[in-house]
């Protein structure tokens, strides 16, 4: 059983800055692609940024291109999205997840976090 544990949300005011951190259990996972998603309160869960075993191949998002940086450390077996220049908008719980069930890069995926929270001033 794979176990993702994220952490490093908290309360900023727009334009603030933060890091959240995904840890990763399984052994495998120097070999699986991993995703960032977000959902906002009343909201569908969205896609926010994916990265590729390797991490040379990064996705993102339109809404947060620019602004968020997807990144991994193999040795670690952690992910992290640093996010930049927030905004009201992005107040939402995000979510790791690891291994996509498809091929598409924001489809489903086999495993996923409990979540961290968000939450950007105005």
């Amino acid at each position: 059983q794979v176990q993702l544990v994220e952490s490093g949300g908290g309360l900023v005011q727009a334009g603030g800055s933060l890091r959240l951190s995904c840890a990763a259990s399984e052994r495998t996972f120097s070999s699986s692609m991993m995703a960032w998603f977000r959902q906002a309160p009343g909201k569908e869960r969205e896609p926010v940024a994916a990265i590729n075993w390797s991490g040379i191949i990064t996705y993102y998002a339109d809404s947060v291109k620019g602004r968020f940086t997807i990144s991994r450390d193999n040795a670690k077996t952690t992910v992290y999205l640093q996010m930049t220049s927030l905004k009201p908008e992005d107040t939402a719980v995000y979510y790791c997840a690891s291994n996509p069930k498809t091929g598409l890069v924001f489809g489903d995926y086999d495993y996923w976090g409990q979540g961290t929270q968000v939450t950007v001033s105005s």
